[in-house]
């Protein structure tokens, strides 16, 4: 008969229990849930411990409440970070260590026979991942000036400070280059067309004045002919 009963009072103690797993990282906060409806129940009491729930209390008390006040704290790294009075009773370990890896337990103590709930947690401690530099690169083109302008951001992850290295590449030299070429040749034109003209001035003030002084002689001579 004592058997029945206490197979009996076991299989209730196991009804409302659950278990979860939780990754914590290495220096980081880590927080194990356990909540329940405060609009249901009201403020419970509560306990954590570093074992599974046993069926009565917490077995290696870390925290325990009652009524919304806090009885018992085993270490400040232990905090309970959300609204204790709205059902929220998570355990949040500060700088979460290797030694903090193992079970965690949670008992809400609920009004009534057999009615705690439990949930068990399982914290396995990782080593934190490193995280990859990010580099992003821009090509800005200014119409104005015709410039390209590439910038290249790295992000250092560590210190949290990005570092610019800002490189200008411009094509004005080389468009400037053109132009005195291009300049350059413009003058030569000119330059040999100026001479040209200059001949050209030359060569009709030089021999056009003849020509027409010839013509009067000829023309007298022709006509003493015609009179002989």
């Amino acid at each position: 008969m004592r058997g029945l009963c206490y197979l009996y009072l076991s299989i209730l103690t196991q009804v409302s229990s659950s278990t979860l797993k939780v990754i914590g990282f290495f220096g980081h906060n880590v927080t194990l849930p356990c909540t329940y409806d405060s609009q249901t129940h009201g403020v419970l009491s509560f306990c954590w411990g570093r074992e599974t729930v046993p069926r009565f209390k917490c077995a290696d008390t870390i925290v325990s409440s009652e009524d919304g006040a806090v009885l018992v704290r085993e270490s400040p790294r232990y905090q309970l970070l959300g609204r204790v009075t709205a059902g929220d009773v998570s355990l949040t370990i500060l700088d979460a260590q290797w030694s903090d890896a193992g079970v965690y337990g949670c008992r809400l103590e609920i009004p009534g026979w057999f009615n705690d709930e439990k949930v068990n947690t399982d914290l396995v401690m990782e080593e934190a991942p490193v995280e990859q530099p990010v580099t992003q690169d821009w090509t800005l083109t200014a119409a104005g000036t015709r410039e390209i302008l590439t910038i290249s951001m790295t992000t250092n992850v560590d210190v949290g400070d990005p570092t610019l290295d800002i490189s200008a590449v411009t094509t004005a030299e080389k468009f400037k280059a053109f132009l005195e070429v291009g300049n350059i040749g413009r003058a030569a034109a000119i330059f040999l067309s100026a001479i040209i003209i200059i001949l050209v001035c030359v060569f009709r003030r030089r021999f056009l004045p003849k020509t027409t002084l010839q013509h009067p002689h000829t023309s007298t001579a022709e006509n003493i002919y015609e009179v002989l």
